[in-house]
């Protein structure tokens, strides 16, 4: 099922093998090789143009995989509706909700990350404190930089920044030392905020989350970060959202990788003592 002449390499678990591809071997089925998948889990397939003779490599319309030895289902993604080749090259994200009473004016939430050694792969992001309107935690953004990160979405349900109208745009009040502000898109717009800060493996990490309404149907969302090297307190950023009237609500954290070569990677994250306190101080 291959059209034109070029030489690929398939590379799986660090083990490469090459095809050659001829006038006589167009728009046929090709056998590549045998790998050996010592566990079960995600496994990638890097295809890698080495030779040409056209302007262009030769075009792959399908993937055949089979096992003598795995009478199971394998688990991917069969097509690129909705972009969802973009989304199976991520990975799973795995998600945890806590349980907090309806009736509560929830004003503070708290909650505390460890990422194990070895666990902070790129592409990682450690989502501490979501809520009803937005999420803050941390993340691996290369091998170079890592971030605080805190969102909080707009009203106005649009992917594109530039379309929400004013009246339901994300308003900074005020943001840490160092802190970026700005807009994000793409899954959802709103206001963003994030602080380039090396975080280490292995050591725990605090964050508290600040949300109170104004009366004028609108809500306030303040957030900290504590790291153990610096040994205080950090603001990230304040932002005001409009046509908004809540306490903090929907408690959840995730894991998820946000870069989509890096999806074959396991990652793990600890979560731990978290707390509320509402708007009495209880």
């Amino acid at each position: 099922m291959i059209s034109g002449e070029s030489e690929l390499e398939f590379l799986i678990n660090n083990v490469a093998k090459k095809v050659n591809i001829d006038v006589l071997t167009n728009d046929k089925m090709i056998t590549v090789g045998s790998w050996k998948i010592d566990k079960e889990g995600y496994v990638a397939i890097v295809i890698k143009g080495i030779k040409k003779t056209g302007t262009s490599f030769s075009a792959i319309s399908s993937l055949n995989v089979s096992s003598d030895s795995f009478d199971g289902k394998f688990a991917y993604v069969p097509n690129n509706e909705g972009d969802f080749y973009h989304w199976g090259r991520r990975g799973p994200s795995v998600h945890l909700n806590f349980q907090v009473p309806e009736n509560i004016n929830a004003e503070w939430y708290y909650n505390e990350v460890t990422v194990p050694v070895g666990e902070d792969k790129i592409g990682s992001y450690f989502m501490a404190n979501g809520f009803g309107e937005g999420y803050f935690g941390i993340q691996v953004n290369s091998d170079k930089e890592r971030r605080v990160l805190f969102s909080v979405w707009s009203p106005f349900s649009k992917d594109d920044p530039a379309s929400i109208p004013e009246s339901h745009k994300i308003k900074l009040l005020r943001k840490g030392i160092n802190v970026t502000t700005g807009e994000f898109g793409n899954e959802g717009s709103g206001g963003q905020s994030y602080l380039k800060y090396n975080w280490i493996a292995g050591n725990t990490y605090k964050f508290l989350l600040r949300g109170i309404p104004q009366g004028n149907n609108s809500t306030n969302y303040t957030a900290y970060f504590f790291a153990p090297e610096l040994g205080q307190w950090k603001l990230i950023a304040s932002f005001n959202r409009s046509q908004t009237n809540t306490y903090l609500k929907r408690f959840h954290s995730f894991l998820e990788n946000f870069i989509p070569a890096q999806g074959d990677f396991s990652r793990l994250v600890l979560f731990s003592n978290q707390w509320y306190c509402d708007d009495k101080g209880i």
